[in-house]
């Protein structure tokens, strides 16, 4: 089955950063291209079912922020 998302592309330094904005998936690369290829193998990875042999803990955690 195939699916149609809409990535984002923006450049950081010498890297250039794609992100799914429907899915809270990103990856980055050397040039666009690469970006987005590397994006779209971390979606068809997110969307793979999890092959975990110990189940995963779920902990909470405090982050201070700064909020000025």
């Amino acid at each position: 089955m195939t699916q149609e998302f809409t990535a984002t592309v923006w450049q950081e330094g010498e890297w250039f950063i794609a992100q799914c904005r429907e899915v809270d998936v990103a990856s980055q690369g050397l040039t666009e291209e690469e970006a987005l290829e590397n994006l779209t193998e971390a979606i068809e990875l997110h969307f793979e079912p999890p092959r975990a042999t110990i189940l995963p803990s779920i902990r909470k955690i405090e982050v201070e922020l700064d909020a000025a």
